[in-house]
């Protein structure tokens, strides 16, 4: 149902665009939580919680869910709960690590987590959403945000000049592999078995009637 939603981070201001209702090629980090399969891909079902680091230079490929383009992701059944339900974006240390709470426990479960993701500050946070044929209603209730405290004695870093980093964008250059053929479902082989059969039935059939009707030609030779 519908397409889904995002949490962005990002060096401008929210546009609207295709990616879930913002612009595409942003620079900075969307955590995307994707309700919608486009790719029907058999590796997991939505709806799906990921992340993507960009710098401007990779575009999101929607039609196969960012599949190439994730840093990483988790299933996370957030729809038609009668309670609410959490998401946490946890950046420390050039680490960036996603939990939910969907089963109101308090408690917070990892979905994944990376490192070596780089983001500069100063950078604007918002939200978007947007939906297909097919509609998809989720609330964003509130949104709270924490400053994480800093060892004693350790300074804190301030980087607004560097480039969003992570070790997707570092491959980003080379070309994506496109996605090997789907393998067929049972019934598409039953199908195709059954008309490779009929197919060789009727070469057997005709095989026989020029047979049967060359024996007969040569008959009426003899008379």
């Amino acid at each position: 149902f519908g397409d889904g939603f995002a949490f962005w981070y990002t060096k401008e201001r929210m546009e609207i665009g295709p990616v879930f209702g913002s612009k595409d090629f942003f620079s900075g980090l969307a955590i995307i939580g994707d309700t919608y399969s486009n790719h029907n891909t058999p590796n997991h079902q939505h709806p799906y919680l990921s992340a993507m680091v960009n710098n401007g230079s990779v575009s999101y490929d929607h039609d196969k869910d960012g599949k190439h383009t994730m840093l990483g992701g988790c299933q996370v059944q957030f729809r038609n709960m009668n309670h609410e339900t959490w998401i946490a974006i946890r950046y420390e240390n050039d680490k960036l690590t996603i939990s939910s709470d969907i089963n109101d426990k308090r408690a917070w479960a990892p979905c994944f987590s990376t490192e070596g993701v780089k983001l500069p500050t100063g950078y604007y946070f918002g939200m978007s959403a947007t939906t297909g044929d097919l509609s998809d209603a989720h609330d964003v209730i509130s949104v709270k945000t924490y400053e994480l405290d800093t060892a004693a004695g350790v300074p804190k870093e301030e980087r607004p000049d560097i480039e969003p980093e992570s070790e997707f964008i570092a491959a980003a250059p080379k070309k994506q592999e496109e996605d090997s053929a789907p393998s067929m479902s049972g019934v598409k082989k039953f199908f195709v078995g059954l008309l490779v059969v009929l197919g060789i039935l009727v070469v057997v059939v005709v095989g026989i009637m020029m047979y049967q009707k060359q024996q007969e030609n040569n008959r009426k030779r003899f008379y």
